[in-house]
């Protein structure tokens, strides 16, 4: 092959491969498969290897170049990179519009443009005659880093500027003038995938390595690599947000549609906003659905939509009036540890509570934390006065993630677990890390026991609450659970805040459980060591409660993921005197409903975690499906779970599963599998 024809063979393979970057990186579709596209780029590789004189600037075979750099140059920002405002809550983006309507009159019904707000790093990428000449971080703003070398390693930024797409004929004539002969400044966000995150902490693990705390840490620390080599690796993303370059533009929105017709991956999920209303409606959309985004993203980014009129807005201190930075709820704050005190659980766990100075986490206003156990406190060093970080993930209880101990006061007080019950005085047992009363009798356990009774997990009462059930109990209106079952609405409806149709609903949900499975039945006996798992596999195994009350040790303990510390809490429940007489006078008012035979092993061996909210069923048909087909339903993750299934707003067990490497999949995912 001769020059000349190497010429138009090299022209061809970029148009290709140009064309298939922005297919696959701008509109999420492959037309064809990585190996196929690969050997285009070997081909374009080897001709420019044996042409050099054909190399230039925006070859695709460009993307990495160069030895690595001592260091990063300075650019000078051609316009500042301005910071935005945040705000938190409707209050905050309604003063916003009014700020704005003040200082002029058309922002009170001005039309507004919403996108997500990508936590990651934003660069300004400068395209001078259609190839991209630099690329620069913020900075402080007026001056950023040149990592042009690492942003080439992107494929989602072009190293060329065309016209493509349906805006072509829009926006084409006046954009391909710039691109031959004039200089578009472009401003988006660096970001890694949460899929390409956790596969990077997976090999970082099993290197033995320090895995990184979060994904706009490392797509940040990957921009600043001072070898091109290392960023490449990391498969990083890039979304664009500004057009800073006049394509024939009015609004923030058609700058969406230019970019997008340039090349580059706009915000999928953006739009335009009428009113406050419809921005309040979108902020709580996206807010439910983030888990569910394949980026980190902490908020939305709410514009002016009209140009002419956020530029007349100006510029307050670093930030234009003009945008908004409106923050999802928080799911960490700090507050002050204003006392620690004890709680009895219904198997005589004592657990520390921290009191705390309130706090708004994640839209919710938090008094109490977690403290877990004595180990906890010692390994956190946490004392009554201290500032901390509380953190609070889903539906789990919000607990201490760490103190700030440049903040400790000098009046601070150390806590120390105490050797006696505070119910009932009786001196406490060591039992591996928690303390626990062990006295039958103790009133704390009994009403723990009560509540355990009736919650979601076990029985699953509607509308009986901890403070029903103490009203039933200090009103002398039950005795044990039981009695539950015998109670009338004259019973009831004499109590405090009950009237005749609050009193008749509690009764018909109590004889709504009168017919229960067998798992449930188990689970709220409040047996030691048996959680929802565990009465599940006892339930499977023996099919029916007289089997298991009359199972022998050894029997219990042949029960698969069964061992002998919980065969013998089993073994001990049903051969306590008390223990006994409570069931007979509880079967003597509830029908239990045998396990259903399991359908088939296709899910047989596999290790299945729940969390967050499903939409498709609830959680408890979730597991029945999964262990009907021979899998595993359990409540805690580890190293052994096989999928975590995240649901909308996962808890920490989805923030578990990452750092221990356990595949996570989502409900569509899980539907498939079912």
């Amino acid at each position: 092959m001769d020059k000349a024809e190497a010429q138009k063979r090299i022209a061809k393979l970029r148009e290709v491969i140009n064309r298939h970057r922005y297919l696959y990186h701008v509109l999420d579709h492959q037309e064809i498969s990585d190996a196929a596209l690969d050997s285009l780029k070997h081909e374009l590789k080897t001709l420019e290897d044996e042409f050099p004189g054909l190399i230039t600037a925006d070859s695709p075979t460009q993307r990495v170049g160069g030895e690595p750099l001592k260091e990063f140059k300075k650019i000078r920002h051609r316009t500042p990179m301005l910071s935005l405002e945040d705000v938190f809550s409707a209050e905050e983006a309604e003063g916003w519009i009014s700020r704005n309507a003040k200082i002029e009159p058309e922002a009170k019904s001005a039309g507004l443009f919403a996108e997500l707000k990508f936590d990651g790093l934003a660069l300004s990428l400068i395209y001078r005659n259609g190839i991209l000449e630099s690329a620069a971080t913020r900075g402080d703003g007026r001056t950023g880093e040149d990592v042009t070398q690492n942003a080439k390693t992107i494929e989602a930024i072009p190293l060329k500027l065309e016209v493509r797409g349906e805006l072509a004929d829009k926006f084409g004539k006046k954009s391909k003038n710039m691109i031959r002969r004039g200089l578009i400044e472009v401003r988006g966000e660096v970001i890694i995938s949460k899929k390409n995150f956790e596969k990077i902490n997976s090999e970082q693990r099993k290197a033995g390595k320090q895995v990184y705390a979060n994904p706009r840490n490392l797509a940040a620390g990957s921009v600043r690599q001072l070898d091109p080599a290392v960023t490449k690796e990391r498969r990083l993303d890039f979304h664009a947000y500004g057009l800073l370059a006049d394509l024939g533009q009015k609004k923030h929105s058609e700058e969406h549609e230019i970019l997008n017709a340039l090349g580059f991956k706009t915000d999928s999920k953006a739009g335009e906003i009428k009113n406050l209303k419809e921005l309040l409606s979108f902020h709580e959309k996206i807010s439910q659905k983030r888990q569910d985004l394949n980026f980190e993203a902490d908020g939305i980014v709410v514009s002016i939509d009209e140009n002419w009129l956020f530029g007349r807005l100006g510029v307050v201190g670093k930030a234009p009036r003009g945008a908004i930075a409106f923050k999802f709820a928080a799911k960490e704050a700090t507050t002050i540890i204003e006392d620690i005190l004890v709680q009895v659980g219904r198997t005589g766990a004592i657990t520390p509570v921290a009191k705390l100075k309130p706090v708004l986490i994640a839209g919710v206003t938090v008094s109490r934390a977690t403290l877990h156990n004595a180990d906890e406190i010692k390994r956190l060093d946490v004392r009554i006065g201290d500032t901390v970080i509380v953190g609070r993930a889903g539906d789990v209880i919000p607990d201490i993630k760490k103190v700030i101990k440049e903040l400790r006061p000098r009046s601070s007080k150390e806590f120390r677990m105490p050797k006696n019950c505070p119910v009932c005085g009786h001196e406490l047992k060591k039992d591996g890390v928690i303390l626990r009363c062990v006295n039958l009798k103790c009133q704390a356990r009994h009403r723990e026991s009560l509540y355990h009774f009736a919650s979601r997990q076990a029985f699953d009462i509607d509308g009986l609450g901890s403070g029903i059930i103490d009203a039933l109990l200090d009103n002398g209106l039950i005795r044990d659970a039981a009695d539950l079952f015998e109670l009338k609405e004259g019973d009831i409806k004499s109590l405090e805040r009950f009237g005749e149709k609050s009193a008749e609903n509690l009764v018909k949900a109590i004889q709504a459980r009168k017919r229960v499975d067998l798992s449930r039945f188990l689970l709220g006996l409040g047996i030691l060591h048996v959680g929802e798992e565990t009465a599940a596999d006892l339930s499977e195994n023996f099919g029916g409660i007289e089997k298991i009350r009359k199972a022998g040790l050894e029997e219990l303990e042949a029960v698969p993921n069964i061992g002998e510390v919980v065969a013998k809490s089993v073994y001990g429940w049903f051969r306590d005197e008390r223990n006994k007489e409570f069931l007979e006078k509880l079967l003597r008012r509830v029908e239990i409903k045998n396990p259903l035979k399991k359908a088939g092993g296709r899910l047989k061996g596999k290790t299945f975690v729940l969390t967050g909210s499903l939409y498709s069923m609830s959680r408890d048909e979730a597991k029945s499906r999964v262990r009907v087909l021979g899998g595993r339903a359990s409540e805690s993750v580890s190293r052994d779970t096989d999928f975590v299934v995240a649901g909308d707003e996962p808890g920490s067990k989805y923030e578990k599963a990452k750092k221990l490497g356990v595949k996570v999949i989502d409900e569509k995912e899980f539907l498939k599998m079912l």
